[in-house]
């Protein structure tokens, strides 16, 4: 017999004992389709629960204009440059650097400050 036929002869037995013998990679793959939806499902659900702190922390996060009156109009200022004001105010500013620092009249610091009850 030529050495060709005996190859190919053997790898036909090879192919067709694959048929019949176990798949072990098969194993893994379930294995492995089940971590993959199990990460998916704990990701759905880290992603909820984001959402939901993310719109617990916008509800508090709500700007809250406060209106100051001066002579010539009310207008609002936001909560974050009233506590900037009163934050220069504790550590001694004058009302003219706090103005210039919080892009307000003085009239308008001072208004902020008296809202407050603290004395300008």
């Amino acid at each position: 017999m030529d050495i060709s036929i005996i190859l190919l002869i053997i790898g036909l037995i090879c192919v067709i004992a694959s048929f019949f013998a176990g798949n072990p990679s098969k194993k893994y793959e379930e294995e492995l389709e089940k971590v993959s939806i199990s990460l998916h499902q704990e990701t759905s659900g880290l992603k909820k629960r984001l959402k939901v702190v993310e719109e617990e922390l916008m509800i508090g996060v709500q700007p809250t204009a406060i209106p100051i009156k001066s002579k010539n109009s009310t207008k609002p200022v936001h909560e974050i440059i009233v506590n900037q004001i009163l934050s220069l105010h504790a550590q001694g500013y004058s009302i003219r650097d706090i103005a210039k620092r919080s892009s307000l009249s003085e009239a308008e610091v001072i208004a902020v400050l008296q809202s407050r009850g603290v004395s300008g």
